[in-house]
């Protein structure tokens, strides 16, 4: 199993961005030090009260100078927001900026709202995503530094030259979080990593990625691929004391992601909901009940849905929820809420020290 440090890169009440930033990069600084295999953040926009981290380019530069091992990458660019050119571009100097760290981290984007002040079409996005996708691999799957040609439904691009090409050839390893089952079908053949959000139930992604996984397998690459799954994780000497500090926090965090563009804290009852009918009409009734209750404890203890405890406890649960999810990838979200920074440091340390020598060799597919 590998492990990732992630970062919503959560508002904290009386610290400025900067501020913010400069905390990030001491956490990664550590994640590098004590073994952690990558670093990545979300491209978030509109809330202020939540994420302080809608420059993907920004994060991989800062993430790459704080450290020097890590793979570092955006999870992932809302690929909608961007034109493929300039994705190319960025793709190719961060992997050189990084010296060949960069991981490629690609989504469609899951909130309307957000697309729509952007102007997008929240309908094609998984098509205009895939799309992005063709062109970033037939950009880079040359012998040459040639003039780029594209003809497609959303991009067309003839007689493009990049300046840069990526260190990594032919391109960095793309990775696009999907729960989608015609999207995985693709993912397979195309050879992309993927991966899902606590959001999901894990009951249902052990039904949904068996497909995947054997349609990579008959696709004939020579690796396993890498499915992540993202949530809180807070590790303390007793169960008690992790709980203690971690939940309330947890809890404020995401009621200031529900709180939605503008940061309206009145509205989290009413996106709750939204969000909630949101995924009931894509007939995901299991990720509509978590919505519902992520203001709940109890039921996101119940659930294992964050990994909260002690180091010999959040083992215990991550070795249940990868057999059950079938991921082998952890995308551990240390630093959320209103914790204090030497509670984060601790916590990623004694994950480190603790947890990840008990999972290193557990292999759930």
């Amino acid at each position: 199993m590998e492990f990732g440090h992630f970062s919503h890169c959560w508002h904290k009440y009386g610290m400025s961005a900067g501020e913010r930033y400069a905390m990030l990069w001491r956490e990664l600084a550590l994640a590098d030090q004590v073994g952690f295999d990558y670093g990545f953040s979300v491209e978030h926009h509109f809330n202020p009260i939540e994420s302080q981290m809608s420059q993907p380019a920004v994060y991989c530069m800062g993430a790459g100078l704080s450290t020097r091992r890590l793979r570092v990458g955006p999870m992932g660019y809302v690929v909608p927001l961007h034109h493929p050119i300039r994705l190319l571009e960025q793709i190719a100097v961060l992997d050189q900026a990084t010296g060949g760290r960069m991981i490629v981290g690609l989504v469609s984007g899951i909130a309307p709202v957000m697309l729509q002040t952007w102007g997008v079409n929240f309908a094609s996005r998984r098509e205009v995503t895939m799309e992005a996708v063709d062109l970033i691999q037939t950009a880079f799957n040359r012998d040459d530094n040639g003039p780029i040609n594209f003809d497609g439904e959303f991009f067309k691009l003839k007689d493009v030259r990049l300046s840069v090409m990526p260190v990594q050839r032919p391109h960095p390893p793309l990775w696009l979080q999907s729960r989608d089952a015609h999207t995985l079908q693709t993912l397979a053949q195309r050879g992309l990593d993927t991966g899902y959000f606590f959001y999901f139930p894990r009951s249902e992604a052990g039904q949904r990625y068996p497909d995947y996984l054997r349609r990579w397998s008959e696709a004939g690459w020579k690796r396993k691929p890498k499915i992540s799954y993202l949530t809180l994780v807070y590790v303390d000497e007793t169960d008690e004391l992790a709980r203690k500090r971690a939940m309330p926090n947890a809890l404020e965090a995401f009621k200031k992601f529900v709180a939605g563009v503008g940061g309206d804290i009145e509205a989290v009852q009413a996106n709750t909901e939204r969000s909630a009918t949101l995924f009931e009409q894509r007939g995901e009734a299991g990720g509509a009940e978590i919505i519902r209750n992520l203001q709940n404890p109890d039921f996101l203890l119940e659930k294992e849905l964050y990994f909260i405890g002690s180091a010999q406890t959040v083992a215990a649960q991550i070795k249940r929820a990868a057999s059950q999810g079938l991921f082998n990838t952890l995308l551990c979200e240390f630093n959320f809420g209103s914790l204090s920074e030497d509670d984060v440091m601790r916590s990623i340390r004694l994950f480190a020290r603790d947890v990840m020598p008990q999972l290193r060799d557990f292999e759930p597919f």
